[in-house]
Parts: structure tokens; C-alpha cells; sequence
């Protein structure tokens, strides 16, 4: 199956801290293959198995964990 691809911004996602615990939050997430953050900007690239996990699932677990999604 090919992994689909999102790309969110997180504004919080921009110093070493909150990058590895946002990567670490998003990697333990059932059908999240790939978690990539750009320090410069907070853009954070997801590949993830959309059958096992849908695009709003990925985005409401970062929210819970208190990061901002735009």
C-alpha cells in the first residue's frame, strides 16, 4: 500500500525540545510511517497508512498533545 503524504505547520515545532516530542508523539501513532520537521519553519511532512489512520486522526492527536496545527 502507498503511504499517503501531509504536510502540516506546528508553531511550537521550531527548537530540538518540542521537535523530538512532537516526532515521538507522531511515530508511536498506529499507520505513521514518517515524521519529518523543518526546524526553520515548523513544517512538519507525515507519511502515514491511510487505512489505519485518517488525516484529521493525525491532526486532533497533535492537538491534544498541546501543539498548535495550521
Amino acid at each position: 500500500m502507498l503511504a499517503e503524504e501531509l504536510t502540516l505547520y506546528v508553531k511550537e515545532a521550531t527548537e530540538r525540545g518540542t521537535i523530538q516530542e512532537l516526532e515521538n508523539i507522531l511515530l508511536k501513532l498506529n499507520g505513521v510511517e514518517r515524521a519529518l520537521v523543518d526546524t526553520e519553519d515548523g513544517e512538519v511532512k507525515i507519511s502515514y497508512d491511510g487505512s489505519q489512520i485518517s488525516r484529521k486522526e493525525v491532526e486532533e492527536n497533535i492537538q491534544q498533545n498541546g501543539f498548535s496545527v495550521t
